[in-house]
């Protein structure tokens, strides 16, 4: 019996979920990049056994994920179809077009939300960046590719995000090392 409410409650989350999706794509999107990016980071400073939680880095993640990670993705996904309808164009514009420029995008506005300046924030990204990027394309290219080819449009930024909560979890822990080697340099 109280397998069958939780079964109901899920239909009717996952049935709402799509709902706002249908109708309110971009709101959706957003607040779901912006719950995911978050929980990857708090998820990353749990395993890293972070005495304290870094409330700065949840903050600029949230922020992130609301600003950038759900609606950047939404209009790329939204308007690459107009470019191209094959999958392995889609593919080749996202791995060489899009991600570069998204992984600048996320590195250095990650660290400004974090209230960082442009001169650390920018040192952090000439660090980070080609590390990162390197990392993206190897391991997330095949996810990007059954992303791509056999996901639904109307769901493919839930599944980027879906992949991104693993790549924040990533991308938190190698940013923080980052942080924590600077930190130690100057000392």
């Amino acid at each position: 019996m109280a397998l069958s409410k939780s079964v109901d409650i899920v239909y009717e989350l996952v049935g709402a979920y799509f709902h706002s999706l249908y109708t309110t794509p971009l709101k959706t999107k957003a607040l779901t990049s912006c719950c995911i990016a978050t929980l990857g980071n708090y998820v990353s400073q749990k395993l890293s056994r972070a005495k304290h939680l870094n409330h700065d880095s949840l903050i600029a993640f949230a922020l992130f994920g609301f600003i950038f990670g759900g609606p950047v993705p939404h209009y790329f996904y939204q308007h690459i179809h107009k470019l191209t309808k094959h999958s392995l164009g889609i593919l080749l514009i996202e791995r060489i077009l899009y991600t570069p420029c998204f992984q600048v995008l996320s590195l250095y506005m990650l660290a400004r939300f974090e209230g960082k300046t442009h001169e650390t924030s920018y040192a952090q990204l000439e660090k980070l960046y080609w590390p990162v990027l390197a990392a993206n394309w190897k391991y997330l290219t095949l996810f990007q590719f059954i992303n791509i080819t056999f996901v639904p449009p109307m769901l493919r930024v839930l599944v980027v995000n879906l992949i991104g909560f693993f790549w924040s979890i990533y991308l938190a822990n190698k940013r923080a090392k980052q942080t924590a080697m600077d930190r130690a340099r100057k000392e």
